[in-house]
C-alpha cells in the first residue's frame, strides 16, 4: 500500500515537472516561480512519504507487539500444559514403581521359604505355614475336635511337608484329648514309622504307650516303652518310659 501511494506521488512529481516548462512557456509562470513550484510540490510529497513512513511503522510496531502478545500467551499456555504433563508421567512412573514394588512382595510372599522345622531345614509355602500354624493355634485353644480336622486337611494337602511329622503329632494328641485312642495310636505310629529320626519320634511312642494303658492293653504299653527305651536311650521320654516299666512288673 505504502508503496502505491508513494509510487503516484512519483508519477505526480514527474507531471509537475513535465508541466512547468509548458507552463512557463505559455507565459503563466517565470523560471524562478516554477523552481518554487516544483520545490513546494517535492517538499508537500517528502512530508506525505515521512507521515506514511510513521504511520506504516507505528502500524507495524502495534501489529509486532500484538503477535508478541499473543505468543507470550500461547507460550504460557504450551508450558502449563508440559507442567501437566510432566506431573501427570511422574505421578505414572510413582504408581508403576509401585505396583512393581507391590506385585514383588507378593510374588515373595507366595514363594517357598527356607524355615528350620524340628531340627532340619525344609521349604514351606506361605499358605502350608499358615495352615499349620492355624491348626496348632486351636489345639492350643482347646477346641481338639476342630483341631483334628483341621491337622487331617493339613495333611491331605501337605503329605510331603516339613511340618507333617509334627501334624501328625499333634493331630495324635488331639484324638488322645477326645479320648479317641484307636485313633491317637495310629496318628503316633505315623511318626515312630514314616520319621524316626524326628525330635518328636521318642515322645510318640510314649504316647502310644499311654493309649494302651487307657486302653487296658498292659501288654501293648509294655511293648511300646520297651521300644522306646531301646530305639531312643538318651532321650527324656526314655527315662519315662523306664519308670513307667518299673511299675508294670
Amino acid at each position: 500500500m505504502k508503496t502505491i501511494i508513494k509510487s503516484t506521488l512519483t508519477a505526480a512529481l514527474t507531471a509537475a515537472f513535465c508541466c512547468a516548462p509548458l507552463q512557463a512557456h505559455a507565459g503563466l509562470f517565470d523560471d524562478d516561480e516554477a523552481r518554487k513550484a516544483i520545490l513546494d510540490i517535492r517538499a508537500r510529497i517528502d512530508n506525505l512519504n515521512n507521515r506514511l513512513d510513521g504511520k506504516a511503522d507505528k502500524t507495524t510496531n502495534l501489529d509486532l507487539a500484538a503477535q508478541n502478545e499473543q505468543l507470550r500467551q500461547e507460550i504460557a499456555k504450551l508450558r502449563g500444559q508440559v507442567e501437566v504433563l510432566a506431573n501427570e508421567l511422574a505421578n505414572e512412573q510413582r504408581r508403576q514403581k509401585d505396583f512393581y514394588t507391590d506385585l514383588d512382595t507378593r510374588l515373595r510372599k507366595m514363594e517357598p521359604q527356607k524355615a528350620t522345622v524340628d531340627g532340619r531345614e525344609v521349604e514351606i509355602e506361605p499358605a502350608e505355614q499358615k495352615t499349620y500354624e492355624t491348626a496348632l493355634a486351636l489345639f492350643k485353644a482347646g477346641d481338639y475336635k476342630n483341631a483334628s480336622a483341621a491337622f487331617s486337611s493339613f495333611l491331605r494337602n501337605y503329605p510331603q511337608s516339613g511340618f507333617a511329622a509334627s501334624a501328625n503329632y499333634w493331630l495324635g494328641n488331639t484324638y488322645y484329648a477326645q479320648r479317641d485312642y484307636r485313633n491317637a495310636i495310629t496318628s503316633q505310629q505315623m511318626v515312630v514309622k514314616n520319621y524316626p529320626d524326628n525330635p518328636k519320634a521318642p515322645d510318640a511312642l510314649l504316647n502310644i504307650a499311654s493309649c494302651y494303658t487307657e486302653l487296658r492293653d498292659k501288654a501293648a504299653a509294655k511293648k511300646a516303652l520297651e521300644a522306646l527305651v531301646a530305639q531312643y536311650p538318651d532321650s527324656a521320654a526314655a527315662r519315662t518310659a523306664k519308670e513307667r516299666l518299673a511299675s508294670l512288673r
